[in-house]
Protein backbone atom coordinates (compact mmCIF):
# COMPACT_ATOMS: atom_id res chain seq x y z
CA UNK A 1 0.00 0.00 0.00
CA UNK A 2 1.21 3.44 -1.29
CA UNK A 3 1.82 5.69 1.85
CA UNK A 4 -0.26 9.37 1.99
CA UNK A 5 1.57 12.89 1.13
CA UNK A 6 3.39 14.43 3.94
CA UNK A 7 1.42 17.09 3.56
CA UNK A 8 -1.55 14.46 5.42
CA UNK A 9 0.94 12.72 7.37
CA UNK A 10 1.35 16.47 8.63
CA UNK A 11 -2.15 16.72 9.95
CA UNK A 12 -1.26 14.17 12.86
CA UNK A 13 0.65 16.42 14.65
CA UNK A 14 -1.84 19.11 15.29
CA UNK A 15 -4.52 19.23 17.77
CA UNK A 16 -7.73 20.35 18.13
CA UNK A 17 -7.50 23.17 20.63
CA UNK A 18 -3.94 24.81 19.64
CA UNK A 19 -0.56 24.15 21.12
CA UNK A 20 -0.45 25.89 25.02
CA UNK A 21 -2.08 22.66 26.37
CA UNK A 22 0.97 20.73 24.78
CA UNK A 23 3.56 22.48 27.09
CA UNK A 24 2.74 20.23 30.21
CA UNK A 25 3.04 16.05 30.45
CA UNK A 26 -0.15 14.50 30.57
CA UNK A 27 -0.86 11.37 32.93
CA UNK A 28 -3.68 9.26 31.72
CA UNK A 29 -4.21 6.92 34.25
CA UNK A 30 -6.27 4.05 33.28
CA UNK A 31 -7.86 1.39 35.10
CA UNK A 32 -7.71 -0.80 31.71
CA UNK A 33 -6.21 -0.64 28.73
CA UNK A 34 -6.30 -2.29 25.62
CA UNK A 35 -2.92 -0.42 24.05
CA UNK A 36 -2.47 -2.11 20.93
CA UNK A 37 -5.81 -3.82 19.57
CA UNK A 38 -4.05 -6.20 17.64
CA UNK A 39 -2.93 -8.35 20.44
CA UNK A 40 -6.37 -8.27 22.46
CA UNK A 41 -4.38 -7.75 25.33
CA UNK A 42 -5.73 -5.79 28.15
CA UNK A 43 -3.50 -4.65 31.10
CA UNK A 44 -4.85 -3.33 34.00
CA UNK A 45 -2.92 -0.17 36.33
CA UNK A 46 -1.55 1.38 33.59
CA UNK A 47 -0.07 4.97 32.74
CA UNK A 48 0.13 6.07 29.43
CA UNK A 49 2.31 9.33 29.42
CA UNK A 50 1.72 11.90 27.11
CA UNK A 51 4.40 15.17 26.10
CA UNK A 52 4.00 17.42 23.20
CA UNK A 53 0.62 14.93 21.43
CA UNK A 54 2.86 11.87 21.48
CA UNK A 55 3.14 9.21 23.72
CA UNK A 56 6.28 8.65 25.66
CA UNK A 57 5.73 5.53 27.25
CA UNK A 58 3.45 3.27 28.95
CA UNK A 59 4.27 2.78 32.99
CA UNK A 60 3.20 0.08 35.29
CA UNK A 61 0.79 1.33 37.71
CA UNK A 62 -0.39 4.57 38.66
CA UNK A 63 2.56 7.43 37.96
CA UNK A 64 2.25 11.22 37.89
CA UNK A 65 5.03 14.32 38.34
CA UNK A 66 5.00 17.69 39.70
CA UNK A 67 3.62 20.10 36.92
CA UNK A 68 2.05 17.66 35.05
CA UNK A 69 -1.90 16.59 34.04
CA UNK A 70 -3.14 13.76 35.42
CA UNK A 71 -6.47 12.28 33.91
CA UNK A 72 -8.07 9.85 35.95
CA UNK A 73 -9.45 6.65 34.12
CA UNK A 74 -8.70 4.03 37.11
CA UNK A 75 -12.26 3.36 37.03
CA UNK A 76 -12.38 2.94 33.21
CA UNK A 77 -11.47 1.23 29.94
CA UNK A 78 -8.95 2.74 28.25
CA UNK A 79 -8.27 2.13 24.01
CA UNK A 80 -6.83 3.89 21.01
CA UNK A 81 -8.86 6.69 19.61
CA UNK A 82 -11.27 5.18 17.09
CA UNK A 83 -11.35 5.87 13.28
CA UNK A 84 -14.22 5.87 10.57
CA UNK A 85 -13.07 5.32 7.33
CA UNK A 86 -16.07 6.90 5.58
CA UNK A 87 -18.04 10.08 6.71
CA UNK A 88 -19.87 13.25 5.13
CA UNK A 89 -19.09 15.57 7.56
CA UNK A 90 -20.58 18.94 5.90
CA UNK A 91 -24.67 16.87 5.50
CA UNK A 92 -26.84 14.82 7.22
CA UNK A 93 -30.31 12.81 5.62
CA UNK A 94 -33.24 14.85 6.56
CA UNK A 95 -37.02 15.61 5.23
CA UNK A 96 -35.06 18.83 3.98
CA UNK A 97 -31.49 17.06 2.47
CA UNK A 98 -32.61 18.08 -1.50
CA UNK A 99 -33.51 21.82 -0.32
CA UNK A 100 -30.09 22.08 1.43
CA UNK A 101 -28.43 20.77 -1.74
CA UNK A 102 -29.68 24.26 -3.56
CA UNK A 103 -29.91 26.77 -0.76
CA UNK A 104 -26.42 26.38 1.14
CA UNK A 105 -23.23 27.96 -0.02
CA UNK A 106 -19.63 26.06 0.35
CA UNK A 107 -19.76 28.26 3.51
CA UNK A 108 -22.71 27.17 5.32
CA UNK A 109 -21.35 23.93 4.44
CA UNK A 110 -18.39 24.45 5.92
CA UNK A 111 -20.25 25.68 9.28
CA UNK A 112 -22.78 22.68 9.30
CA UNK A 113 -19.67 20.57 8.69
CA UNK A 114 -18.03 22.15 12.40
CA UNK A 115 -20.90 21.40 14.60
CA UNK A 116 -20.77 17.71 13.25
CA UNK A 117 -17.19 17.22 13.35
CA UNK A 118 -17.32 18.08 17.37
CA UNK A 119 -20.25 15.36 17.83
CA UNK A 120 -18.21 13.04 16.27
CA UNK A 121 -15.02 13.70 18.08
CA UNK A 122 -16.79 13.99 21.21
CA UNK A 123 -18.34 10.74 19.84
CA UNK A 124 -14.35 9.04 20.50
CA UNK A 125 -13.57 9.14 16.52
CA UNK A 126 -10.10 10.94 16.54
CA UNK A 127 -9.45 10.59 12.65
CA UNK A 128 -12.16 10.27 9.24
CA UNK A 129 -12.28 10.06 6.28
CA UNK A 130 -14.49 12.39 4.26
CA UNK A 131 -15.83 10.63 1.46
CA UNK A 132 -17.56 12.59 -0.62
CA UNK A 133 -18.48 16.87 -0.17
CA UNK A 134 -18.04 20.39 -1.95
CA UNK A 135 -14.58 20.52 -2.17
CA UNK A 136 -14.46 24.07 -0.86
CA UNK A 137 -16.71 23.59 2.56
CA UNK A 138 -14.43 19.62 3.20
CA UNK A 139 -10.89 21.28 2.72
CA UNK A 140 -11.84 24.29 4.55
CA UNK A 141 -13.12 22.68 7.98
CA UNK A 142 -9.99 20.15 7.50
CA UNK A 143 -7.68 22.76 7.74
CA UNK A 144 -9.52 25.14 10.30
CA UNK A 145 -9.59 21.41 12.57
CA UNK A 146 -6.02 20.87 11.79
CA UNK A 147 -4.69 25.16 12.90
CA UNK A 148 -7.34 24.92 15.70
CA UNK A 149 -10.14 27.11 14.95
CA UNK A 150 -12.76 24.72 15.43
CA UNK A 151 -12.83 21.35 17.97
CA UNK A 152 -13.13 18.16 15.51
CA UNK A 153 -11.24 14.88 14.59
CA UNK A 154 -8.23 15.11 12.05
CA UNK A 155 -9.74 14.77 8.89
CA UNK A 156 -8.55 12.88 5.26
CA UNK A 157 -10.89 14.98 2.50
CA UNK A 158 -11.82 12.79 -0.63
CA UNK A 159 -13.96 15.96 -1.92
CA UNK A 160 -15.95 15.70 -4.78
CA UNK A 161 -16.17 12.27 -5.91
CA UNK A 162 -15.20 11.27 -8.89
CA UNK A 163 -18.25 10.36 -11.39
CA UNK A 164 -19.73 9.24 -14.37
CA UNK A 165 -21.92 12.49 -16.34
CA UNK A 166 -25.12 11.08 -15.30
CA UNK A 167 -24.22 8.44 -12.52
CA UNK A 168 -24.27 8.70 -8.81
CA UNK A 169 -22.34 11.29 -7.53
CA UNK A 170 -23.02 13.75 -10.83
CA UNK A 171 -26.21 16.26 -9.99
CA UNK A 172 -29.35 14.07 -9.88
CA UNK A 173 -33.37 15.13 -9.84
CA UNK A 174 -33.07 19.30 -10.54
CA UNK A 175 -34.13 21.59 -13.86
CA UNK A 176 -31.26 21.41 -16.23
CA UNK A 177 -29.94 25.08 -15.26
CA UNK A 178 -29.75 24.21 -11.82
CA UNK A 179 -28.12 20.96 -12.39
CA UNK A 180 -25.29 22.61 -15.09
CA UNK A 181 -25.02 24.88 -11.69
CA UNK A 182 -24.23 22.21 -8.90
CA UNK A 183 -22.39 19.90 -11.42
CA UNK A 184 -18.90 19.72 -9.94
CA UNK A 185 -15.69 19.47 -12.26
CA UNK A 186 -14.98 16.01 -10.69
CA UNK A 187 -17.61 14.03 -13.22
CA UNK A 188 -15.94 12.88 -16.37
CA UNK A 189 -16.21 10.86 -19.50
CA UNK A 190 -13.39 8.64 -20.92
CA UNK A 191 -10.35 7.64 -19.71
CA UNK A 192 -8.86 10.40 -20.73
CA UNK A 193 -11.16 13.28 -18.93
CA UNK A 194 -11.20 10.98 -16.05
CA UNK A 195 -7.51 11.42 -15.52
CA UNK A 196 -8.10 14.90 -15.98
CA UNK A 197 -10.81 14.62 -12.51
CA UNK A 198 -8.27 13.05 -10.68
CA UNK A 199 -5.56 15.14 -11.03
CA UNK A 200 -7.73 18.27 -10.46
CA UNK A 201 -8.93 16.78 -7.65
CA UNK A 202 -5.61 16.07 -6.25
CA UNK A 203 -4.43 20.26 -7.38
CA UNK A 204 -7.64 21.31 -5.07
CA UNK A 205 -6.60 19.48 -1.91
CA UNK A 206 -8.20 15.69 -1.92
CA UNK A 207 -5.99 13.42 0.60
CA UNK A 208 -7.63 10.35 -0.81
CA UNK A 209 -9.54 10.03 -4.36
CA UNK A 210 -13.06 8.93 -4.45
CA UNK A 211 -15.12 7.31 -6.96
CA UNK A 212 -18.50 5.95 -7.89
CA UNK A 213 -18.13 2.90 -9.17
CA UNK A 214 -21.46 1.82 -9.53
CA UNK A 215 -24.84 3.36 -9.30
CA UNK A 216 -26.17 4.42 -5.77
CA UNK A 217 -29.17 3.96 -3.81
CA UNK A 218 -29.40 7.93 -2.61
CA UNK A 219 -28.79 9.56 -6.22
CA UNK A 220 -32.02 10.70 -7.22
CA UNK A 221 -32.06 8.45 -10.72
CA UNK A 222 -33.09 4.90 -11.88
CA UNK A 223 -30.02 3.60 -12.97
CA UNK A 224 -29.53 0.81 -10.67
CA UNK A 225 -26.82 -0.37 -8.54
CA UNK A 226 -24.71 -1.56 -11.29
CA UNK A 227 -21.36 -0.79 -13.16
CA UNK A 228 -21.21 2.89 -14.24
CA UNK A 229 -17.41 3.59 -15.40
CA UNK A 230 -15.97 1.52 -18.29
CA UNK A 231 -13.12 -0.85 -17.44
CA UNK A 232 -10.89 1.28 -19.23
CA UNK A 233 -11.62 4.28 -16.97
CA UNK A 234 -11.35 2.19 -14.39
CA UNK A 235 -7.87 1.90 -14.43
CA UNK A 236 -7.00 5.24 -16.04
CA UNK A 237 -8.39 6.71 -12.63
CA UNK A 238 -6.55 4.21 -10.66
CA UNK A 239 -3.22 4.18 -12.28
CA UNK A 240 -3.72 8.68 -12.38
CA UNK A 241 -4.09 8.58 -8.53
CA UNK A 242 -1.71 6.02 -7.89
CA UNK A 243 1.17 8.19 -9.55
CA UNK A 244 -0.26 11.55 -7.64
CA UNK A 245 0.60 9.22 -4.37
CA UNK A 246 -3.17 9.04 -3.70
CA UNK A 247 -5.33 6.29 -3.01
CA UNK A 248 -8.17 5.29 -4.59
CA UNK A 249 -11.57 3.88 -2.73
CA UNK A 250 -14.61 3.25 -5.00
CA UNK A 251 -18.52 3.25 -3.81
CA UNK A 252 -19.54 0.47 -5.55
CA UNK A 253 -22.46 -2.14 -4.55
CA UNK A 254 -23.10 -4.05 -7.89
CA UNK A 255 -20.69 -7.56 -8.00
CA UNK A 256 -19.57 -6.12 -11.80
CA UNK A 257 -18.44 -2.68 -10.60
CA UNK A 258 -16.85 -4.32 -7.61
CA UNK A 259 -14.89 -6.49 -9.54
CA UNK A 260 -13.59 -4.31 -12.02
CA UNK A 261 -12.60 -1.89 -9.92
CA UNK A 262 -10.67 -4.74 -8.10
CA UNK A 263 -9.27 -5.97 -11.33
CA UNK A 264 -7.92 -2.74 -11.83
CA UNK A 265 -5.94 -2.07 -8.78
CA UNK A 266 -7.88 0.05 -6.73
CA UNK A 267 -7.39 0.14 -2.40
CA UNK A 268 -10.90 -0.53 -0.95
CA UNK A 269 -14.27 -0.78 -1.85
CA UNK A 270 -17.20 1.16 0.29
CA UNK A 271 -20.25 -0.91 1.30
CA UNK A 272 -19.65 -3.76 -1.75
CA UNK A 273 -23.60 -5.12 -1.17
CA UNK A 274 -23.38 -7.73 -3.66
CA UNK A 275 -20.06 -8.67 -3.63
CA UNK A 276 -19.33 -12.68 -4.15
CA UNK A 277 -17.00 -15.54 -4.23
CA UNK A 278 -14.62 -13.62 -6.98
CA UNK A 279 -14.75 -10.43 -4.90
CA UNK A 280 -13.40 -12.34 -1.98
CA UNK A 281 -10.24 -13.65 -3.97
CA UNK A 282 -9.80 -10.36 -5.72
CA UNK A 283 -9.53 -8.61 -1.95
CA UNK A 284 -7.37 -11.21 -1.03
CA UNK A 285 -4.93 -11.07 -3.67
CA UNK A 286 -5.04 -7.45 -3.64
CA UNK A 287 -4.53 -6.73 -0.24
CA UNK A 288 -7.21 -4.28 -0.03
CA UNK A 289 -10.12 -3.23 2.50
CA UNK A 290 -14.17 -3.55 2.37
CA UNK A 291 -15.44 -0.85 3.76
CA UNK A 292 -19.24 -2.18 5.02
CA UNK A 293 -20.71 1.18 5.66
CA UNK A 294 -23.47 -1.05 7.28
CA UNK A 295 -25.38 1.75 9.52
CA UNK A 296 -25.63 3.58 5.96
CA UNK A 297 -27.92 0.09 4.49
CA UNK A 298 -29.87 -0.42 7.93
CA UNK A 299 -30.63 3.44 7.84
CA UNK A 300 -32.18 3.71 4.17
CA UNK A 301 -34.07 0.56 4.67
CA UNK A 302 -35.58 1.93 7.98
CA UNK A 303 -37.05 5.70 6.34
CA UNK A 304 -37.62 3.52 3.03
CA UNK A 305 -40.08 1.06 4.54
CA UNK A 306 -41.40 3.22 7.04
CA UNK A 307 -44.31 5.69 7.76
CA UNK A 308 -42.56 8.65 7.10
CA UNK A 309 -40.53 8.14 4.15
CA UNK A 310 -38.95 11.05 2.61
CA UNK A 311 -36.63 9.24 0.06
CA UNK A 312 -37.40 10.00 -3.18
CA UNK A 313 -39.46 6.51 -5.26
CA UNK A 314 -36.10 6.24 -7.26
CA UNK A 315 -34.20 6.33 -4.27
CA UNK A 316 -36.70 4.08 -2.46
CA UNK A 317 -36.40 1.14 -4.58
CA UNK A 318 -33.05 1.02 -4.33
CA UNK A 319 -33.08 1.19 -0.52
CA UNK A 320 -35.40 -1.63 0.10
CA UNK A 321 -33.19 -3.60 -2.38
CA UNK A 322 -29.59 -3.05 -1.37
CA UNK A 323 -30.25 -2.33 2.60
CA UNK A 324 -31.62 -5.35 3.73
CA UNK A 325 -28.65 -6.99 1.79
CA UNK A 326 -25.69 -5.58 3.32
CA UNK A 327 -25.51 -7.12 7.32
CA UNK A 328 -24.94 -10.69 4.73
CA UNK A 329 -22.51 -9.01 3.04
CA UNK A 330 -20.15 -8.42 6.06
CA UNK A 331 -20.70 -12.01 7.10
CA UNK A 332 -19.60 -13.36 3.54
CA UNK A 333 -16.63 -11.42 3.77
CA UNK A 334 -15.72 -11.78 7.58
CA UNK A 335 -15.78 -15.92 6.68
CA UNK A 336 -14.08 -15.35 3.71
CA UNK A 337 -11.01 -13.95 5.44
CA UNK A 338 -11.45 -9.98 3.76
CA UNK A 339 -9.54 -7.30 5.77
CA UNK A 340 -12.44 -5.29 6.67
CA UNK A 341 -11.62 -1.13 7.55
CA UNK A 342 -14.71 0.58 9.72
CA UNK A 343 -16.71 2.74 8.17
CA UNK A 344 -20.41 4.15 8.49
CA UNK A 345 -21.17 6.25 5.72
CA UNK A 346 -22.45 8.99 8.51
CA UNK A 347 -24.53 11.30 6.76
CA UNK A 348 -27.07 9.08 5.34
CA UNK A 349 -26.92 8.24 9.51
CA UNK A 350 -26.98 10.69 12.38
CA UNK A 351 -23.32 12.37 12.84
CA UNK A 352 -22.39 11.04 16.76
CA UNK A 353 -23.85 7.93 16.07
CA UNK A 354 -21.44 6.20 14.61
CA UNK A 355 -20.42 3.60 17.29
CA UNK A 356 -23.63 1.42 16.03
CA UNK A 357 -21.83 0.43 13.33
CA UNK A 358 -19.75 -2.02 15.74
CA UNK A 359 -22.79 -3.60 16.81
CA UNK A 360 -23.83 -4.62 13.52
CA UNK A 361 -20.56 -5.80 12.63
CA UNK A 362 -20.94 -8.15 15.71
CA UNK A 363 -24.18 -9.22 14.33
CA UNK A 364 -22.60 -9.53 10.97
CA UNK A 365 -20.17 -12.23 12.60
CA UNK A 366 -17.03 -10.61 13.81
CA UNK A 367 -15.74 -10.47 17.46
CA UNK A 368 -15.81 -7.53 19.53
CA UNK A 369 -12.34 -7.07 19.15
CA UNK A 370 -12.32 -8.02 16.00
CA UNK A 371 -14.98 -4.65 15.38
CA UNK A 372 -12.76 -2.89 17.36
CA UNK A 373 -9.60 -3.55 15.15
CA UNK A 374 -11.71 -2.20 12.23
CA UNK A 375 -11.90 1.01 13.79
CA UNK A 376 -8.07 0.95 15.18
CA UNK A 377 -5.04 -1.01 13.71
CA UNK A 378 -7.05 -2.17 10.38
CA UNK A 379 -8.19 1.43 9.54
CA UNK A 380 -4.90 2.89 10.03
CA UNK A 381 -3.25 0.38 7.99
CA UNK A 382 -6.27 0.86 5.42
CA UNK A 383 -5.00 4.48 5.22
CA UNK A 384 -0.78 3.90 5.35
CA UNK A 385 -0.62 5.51 8.91
CA UNK A 386 0.16 2.40 11.25
CA UNK A 387 3.06 4.17 12.07
CA UNK A 388 1.07 6.96 13.84
CA UNK A 389 -2.59 6.15 14.42
CA UNK A 390 -4.11 2.99 15.62
CA UNK A 391 -2.53 1.55 18.58
CA UNK A 392 -1.22 3.70 21.65
CA UNK A 393 2.97 3.20 21.89
CA UNK A 394 5.75 5.50 22.07
CA UNK A 395 6.35 7.89 19.37
CA UNK A 396 2.59 7.46 18.17
CA UNK A 397 0.07 10.39 18.28
CA UNK A 398 -1.34 10.53 21.72
CA UNK A 399 -5.01 9.85 20.61
CA UNK A 400 -7.33 7.56 22.98
CA UNK A 401 -10.66 6.96 24.31
CA UNK A 402 -12.40 5.95 27.92
CA UNK A 403 -15.86 4.26 28.51
CA UNK A 404 -17.32 2.29 31.41
CA UNK A 405 -17.86 -1.32 31.02
CA UNK A 406 -15.69 -3.53 29.00
CA UNK A 407 -16.50 -3.27 25.08
CA UNK A 408 -14.85 -6.61 24.35
CA UNK A 409 -18.12 -8.15 26.46
CA UNK A 410 -20.55 -6.05 25.31
CA UNK A 411 -19.07 -3.67 22.31
CA UNK A 412 -22.15 -1.27 22.52
CA UNK A 413 -20.36 0.03 25.60
CA UNK A 414 -18.75 2.65 22.61
CA UNK A 415 -21.96 4.37 21.80
CA UNK A 416 -21.47 6.00 25.19
CA UNK A 417 -17.90 6.98 24.97
CA UNK A 418 -17.06 9.60 28.53
CA UNK A 419 -13.47 10.69 27.61
CA UNK A 420 -11.33 11.87 24.75
CA UNK A 421 -7.72 12.95 24.00
CA UNK A 422 -6.95 13.88 20.88
CA UNK A 423 -3.22 14.68 20.20
CA UNK A 424 -2.62 14.57 23.16
CA UNK A 425 -5.19 17.66 23.98
CA UNK A 426 -8.15 16.19 26.67
CA UNK A 427 -11.13 17.36 24.50
CA UNK A 428 -13.57 15.87 26.75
Amino acid sequence: MRNLTAGVLALLATTTLGTSALAETLFVQAGRLLADPATGKVETARTVVIENGKVVRIADGYVSEPGGKVLDLKDSFVLPGLIDSHVHLTNEQSPNSRLNEVTRSPADEALVGAGFARKTLLAGFTTVADLGATNQAIFALRDGIRRGDVIGPRILAAGSAVSVHGGHGDVNGYSEEVMHVLRPTSVCSGPDDCRRAVREQVWLGADIIKITATGGVLSNTAAGLNQQFSDAELSAIVETAHRMGRKVTAHAHGVDGINSFLKAGGDSIEHGTYLDADSVALFKKNGGYLVPTLMAGDFVYRIASGPNNFLTPAQTAKALDAGPKMLAMARRAHEGGVRIAFGTDTGVSAHGDNAGEFVLLVKAGLTPLEAIQTATVNAADHFGLSNEIGSLAPGKTADLIAVKGDPLQDVAVLKAVTSVVKSGVVVK
